[in-house]
């Protein structure tokens, strides 16, 4: 049967022999996209009297949304945080790269930088769809400076700032600009640290607390102002203390404001987080893993001296410090490594695995009724993968934007 064109023009594409993740779980069935967008099948039969115009057969393979990283410093020797002439070709080389490691949407993000570091960088990333040129931006995430020198972690000491009398107009003077900001992470124990999360908050930007010193009582004060997020779970924070468990006790906290979910990245590469503390964050607050990569400029780079920010890294294997130092820094994992480590750590379902790097973070920025899921009309950013979780190609808005050669299977 033809299709009926009187609704669009455009050709409607039938991916056949898949198992799609959809509503929490695998399930048999085709998926329909046109013009970018995902189709409901019984409005286009029904309504359009339509039909597929090219069919697809993807070989058993599964089809999960795209990934999506909120922490990712740069990589294939290109550093956000270091302000250089060819910056947005940088970044398209990253956005590009990452195609292959099934991320469709990332925050590039910087690390603790000098003001004149954001304000020469922060206007040279804008927020995009993304395509066959590479993944889309979502916004950038500025991680620090606003933190504890206590757990200052890869950051530089001599950049770290506190809040001072007008203190959200410190952060614009520090930032120079908001408006392609997506998530800022700060130290809420600073002081003043309240009203600037609200503030945020007001202009829809996603507050996470890491690289901090804060008890319970003080994390918890901070998501009732707004807070939704935890920097890099475990990394450069107070360790679990049975009596003030610390940040990592808003996991399971009882003040958390009805109707709101804490979110928490997990940098799941097997170096930054035991397997166990993986699985016990997992237990306690499933619903709330993020998997990030906190990727720096060595990944995808063989072993060395590279950069973050201002500090020269050392990479040895997966295992990246500060040059002469034991103090990590950032990872050179890829995401794709991240969820199938996560799966194998925690023996958690194929769908869990794939729903922290896709649903979770889609949601934690509030985009799940477009990024994130393949529910009807949300965006055909999708991945075809093995059973084993390698990504076999990369789709964005129903395009084709990248595919493992026959020989590379």
């Amino acid at each position: 049967m033809p299709s009926n064109k009187s609704v669009s023009d455009a050709p409607i594409v039938q991916f056949t022999n898949c198992r799609i993740l959809r509503s929490h779980r695998l399930q048999r069935e085709d998926l329909w996209v046109r013009e970018g967008k995902i189709l409901n099948p019984e409005k286009l039969f029904f309504d359009e009297k339509g039909s597929a115009d090219i069919q697809l057969d993807c070989k058993d393979s599964i089809i999960a949304p795209g990934f999506i990283d909120v922490q990712i410093n740069g990589g294939f020797g290109v550093d956000f945080s270091l302000a250089t002439d060819d910056f947005k070709s940088g970044i398209d080389l990253v956005s590009q790269k990452i195609l292959s490691h099934g991320v469709t949407s990332f925050c590039p993000t910087l690390v603790t930088s000098p003001p004149s570091v954001y304000h020469q960088v922060l206007p040279q990333i804008s927020i995009r769809n993304g395509g066959a040129h590479g993944a889309g931006i979502l916004g950038a995430h500025l991680e620090g400076p606003f933190i504890s020198k206590e757990k200052k972690g890869a950051h530089p000491e001599h950049c770290l700032r506190t809040f001072e009398a007008g203190a959200f107009q410190d952060l614009l003077a520090t930032y120079g600009s908001l408006d392609c900001v997506r998530i800022v992470t700060l130290a809420p124990e600073m002081k003043r640290s309240s009203e600037v999360i609200r503030e945020l908050t007001k202009r829809g930007i996603c507050v996470s607390l890491g690289h901090s010193v804060a008890n319970l009582s003080q994390a918890e004060e901070a998501v009732q102002h707004g807070a939704t997020f935890i920097t890099h779970l475990f990394n450069a924070m107070l360790p679990f203390h049975h009596r003030d468990p610390g940040i990592v006790g808003l996991l399971t906290s009882d003040k958390i404001p009805a109707g709101r979910r804490v979110f928490y990245g997990m940098i799941s590469d097997g170096i930054h987080t035991n397997p166990a503390a993986l699985r016990i964050a997992h237990r306690a607050h499933p619903k709330g893993l993020v998997l990030v990569t906190d990727a720096i400029a060595g990944m995808g780079l063989a072993p060395g001296r590279h950069t973050l920010g201002q500090q020269v890294v050392e990479i040895d294997g997966l295992n990246t410090y500060i040059a002469g130092t034991k103090t990590l820094s950032g990872s050179v994992a890829t995401m794709d490594t991240c969820v199938r480590h996560f799966q194998e750590a925690t023996g958690c379902s194929v769908e869990t695995a794939l729903e922290a790097a896709s649903l979770h973070p889609a949601q934690l920025l509030g985009i799940e009724h477009k990024k994130g899921t393949l529910d009807y009309d949300s965006d055909a950013d999708f991945l075809m993968l093995n059973d084993s979780l390698y990504v076999q190609a990369t789709y964005i808005a129903g395009e084709e934007v990248w595919r493992q050669d026959a020989l590379g299977m």
